[in-house]
Order: C-alpha cells, then structure tokens, then sequence
C-alpha cells in the first residue's frame, strides 16, 4: 500500500517540470527586495490556480502575499522567498560571467526557496483533499528578506497570528537542519548636512558632510573594542560628494548592526546614535538617522527538526547526472581549499574536516549547534519567536560555496539546483503530514516553543508604524 508521504512525493515527481520551469523563470528574472513583482506574481498565481485563496498587497507590501487552503485547526504554514541581490548577475556556466554587468542575481537560491514551499504546499493541498483532513494550510510569500526583513512588516500587521507551526526551506552547501541561533540586525542610515563651497577658493565656508560620515565611521571603528565578541558592524559610504573641488553639502553611510540578541542589538545601536551626533557637532554638520529594518534571533525547535532529518532519511537524497557532477567539479575547481575548508570549520557541524574531500554533502547529518549562534541574520527568527519555527537546508551548491557568490548563482539555476528543489519540497510536504496527522508532534513543538521562549516576550524590531521602503531603489 502506497503511504502518505510516497503520494506527495510522486505529486511533486509528476508536476517536477512545471516546478522546476517556475524556478529557473525566477532565476532568469533576478528581482531585488520589494520589487519582487515577477516573482511573485509567477508563484501567487501557480497557487491561485490550483485552488488556493490568495490575498495579494500584504501589509503594504505589493510582492507579498498569504495563500490558503482547508479551514479549522491545525493551522500550519511554509514560507517562501523570492528576492534576488545586487551585482550578482551570472549565467549558468561553471566560470564567473555575468548576464549584465552590475545586475541582480540569486546569490542565496531563492529562486528554489520560493518554488520549494510552492511545491510542498501544492503537494499537501492535494493530500487534503484525497484524504480529506481537516485543517488550514497556508503559504507565506515573503518578500525583502535580503534587505528589509519583509516579514517584520507581516508581523506587524498580525498574518502570523493563530498559526500552530511553520517550515521553510533554503538552499545551502549542506543538507543541514541547524539549531544555531542567528544575529538580531538593525538597519540604519545616516544622512548627514553641510554647506557646499568651493573647495580651494573658499574652505572655511563650506561645512563637509562628508568629513561628519567619516568622523563617525572613525569613532565607531574605535566602539569595536566594547562590544560582545559576537556582535558584527558593518557599513557603507553610499554618497561621498560629487567632484573634490566642492565642499560635500551631503553624504549618506548605511550600517547593519548585529549582535546575538536585540537587547543587544539596541545597545550597540544607541552608543552609535550618540557617535553620529558626536561627529555631526565636531564638523558643524547635521545629521538625520533614517531607520530602515530590523529582525530578531531565531529561536530553534529540535522537535520539528527531527521530524524534518528522519524524512530526509526516508525520501533519501537526489542523484545527479553525469552532466550535473561535471558542472559541480568545474565550479569546485573556482573554490580554494583555503575557502572551503574555512566555509566547512565555521558551520561548527561535527566531524565537518571530512567534508573537505567531498564534492557534495552526501549525507543527513542529526541537527547540530543547539545553544550556539551564526553569524548571519534573517526576518525567520522573528516569526520563530512567535510559533514554532525550522527553516532547512538542502545541499543546492558543491561544499564551500559561499552564499552571496557567483558560484551559488549559477549553480541555482542548474541540474543540482533542480534536484535540491524537488527534495526539499517533499522533505516539506512530508514534515506537514506529520504535523497534521499527529497531535503528539504538534503538542511537543508547541511545548518545546513555550520552554525556549520562557518568560521573554516578542517586542518587534520596527515600530508599528514604520512603513516598508517601497521607494528604495528609486534613491
């Protein structure tokens, strides 16, 4: 008798070429945060088609959106990502070259991360349906999470409220179901005002602007010293002036600060506020902060990451063509051992130094890190301090690719990219039945979610009303 899980499973082999086509048209339209609409539209509509009830323009958002299917209880929910980063156009060749020089690419696969969750959605909807189960299934599309935590903003106007659980899925070098926390992050600029003069004739009339960003690079350069060691500055010059014989009457730095938690966060971020108004008063300068986003740390559930590593177990991993581990060991060849081995050491997942010699993650390593924090940042952990959370990976790129690459690019739109999507949809679709079948599996995350978060309470990194920057990339 065919299970459960093998009938989702052949759901997503009988519908793979319509997956993959909708992928690889994410991957060949790279789209930046916000302005997703492409994207969007592609996955909204695929959902829409196949009967889902879909509410579009989330929370002042036009490329977000929230899907859904059945009714009652449970309530669960995947998210899916679909915004690409600058600069890094590329083809899919195993050697750096870009489609357009300067343009977008999908350095971080999420092109696949969008249509993976499509997928599993599509997948279980049809398992609803055939088995009649009850419950409500929906789809988050989530726009913005490169740069401005678009599920922040879908908080804030409460889409995440009653859900029971929530999975999601992104590609990585390893099939990995990490129970590392994250780094909260603010965003922030500063725009700082001076008066122009000419620069040779006139000096002492002009008032730089560009001196006050520098000034403030230099004293938070010297705040390093008295932060956490976890905590992570880092920033850029975005506007200097114009022509050197003028005197900046306006120049703009943008700062990401992290560190492991948003008290933290907050810490680091009010001495920098007081550094700012320090180098805006030491130049006679003034200067306007312009709060941008920010996200929380993740809060890990080990109970729906067991679910999700034995499921990977049972549906076992993808197997590639001749064609795909060919065009994996040329790009392998891009990468220094050097870069590898320091990619591998950091994900701190034991017995990594073996991976060293192999080409791509062939095995399904129990989750790893509980207690310990990564270094990078992602909106996920807020909505993981709502409901019980897990975003996966699944080995997408050969070992030691970094994400934010040319390498990771294309390799998302190839062979291994396809065979990463359609497994991480039915390792998705399967942890749902498991979650919708099973009340003992519910209850246990849900017990889990309430020991970790503990007396703490969610405050958002946002205010209420602070609006997404729609306007951004029109500056």
């Amino acid at each position: 008798m065919v299970s459960q899980k093998e009938l989702v499973s052949s759901w997503i082999n009988d519908h793979k070429d319509r997956l993959i086509d909708i992928s690889d048209k994410i991957w060949k339209t790279p789209e930046l945060g916000l302005i997703e609409f492409h994207s969007a539209a592609l996955l909204s509509d695929e959902l829409e088609k196949h009967g889902f009830l879909v509410k579009r323009n989330v929370a002042g958002m036009p490329t977000a959106f929230i899907a859904t299917w059945g009714k009652g209880r449970p309530i669960l929910g995947i998210m899916g990502e679909y915004d690409a980063l600058p600069g890094l156009s590329q083809k899919k060749l195993p050697r750096k070259e870009p489609f357009k020089n300067g343009g977008s690419g999908h350095g971080c696969g999420h092109n696949i991360h969008g249509t993976s969750g499509m997928a599993a959605a599509l997948a279980v909807k049809d398992f609803m349906e055939r088995h009649h189960q009850k419950g409500t299934l929906k789809f988050f599309g989530c726009p913005a999470e490169e740069n401005f935590s678009g599920k922040v903003f879908m908080i804030n106007e409460g889409c995440f409220d009653g859900m029971e659980a929530i999975i999601s899925h992104h590609p990585d070098a390893m099939n990995s179901v990490d129970l590392r926390s994250s780094l909260a992050v603010y965003s922030v600029k500063f725009h700082f005002h001076g008066k122009s003069s000419h620069a040779g004739a006139s000096p002492e009339q002009g008032r730089s602007a560009l001196d006050g960003v520098e000034l403030m690079n230099t004293g938070v350069n010297y705040l390093r010293e008295h932060i956490v060691q976890d905590a992570r500055i880092h920033y850029v010059i975005e506007k200097g002036g114009d022509q050197p014989n003028v005197v900046p009457s306006y120049a703009r730095s943008w700062y990401y600060v992290r560190a492991p938690n948003r008290e933290q966060v907050k810490f680091i971020y009010d001495w920098i506020l007081d550094i700012a108004e320090g180098a805006a008063k030491m130049t006679r300068t003034k200067v306007e902060i312009n709060f941008l986003e920010g996200c929380s740390d993740v809060v890990p559930n080990k109970t729906i990451a067991n679910l999700i590593v034995e499921n990977m177990k049972e549906i076992g991993l993808p197997k590639y063509s001749k064609k795909d581990m060919s065009f994996a060991k040329e790009i392998a060849e891009t990468i220094s051992l050097d870069t590898k081995t320091a990619e591998l050491k950091k994900t701190c997942r034991p017995g990594w130094q073996r991976l060293t010699k192999m080409l791509l993650d062939e095995e399904i390593p129990e989750p790893w890190g509980d207690g310990q924090t990564i270094h990078g940042s992602t909106d996920v952990g807020d909505v993981s301090w709502l409901v019980p959370t897990v975003e996966f990976s699944t080995a997408t790129w050969v070992l030691g690719t970094p994400a934010h690459s040319w390498q990771a690019v294309a390799q998302s739109g190839v062979g291994l990219g396809h065979g990463s999507l359609l497994f991480s949809a039915k390792v998705m679709a399967a942890t749902l039945i498991d979650l919708f079948t099973s009340k003992q599996h519910l209850r246990k995350a849900q017990q889990e979610h309430k020991q970790r978060i503990g007396n703490r309470k969610y405050e958002s990194p946002i205010p209420p009303n602070h609006k997404p920057p729609l306007d951004h990339w029109d500056r």
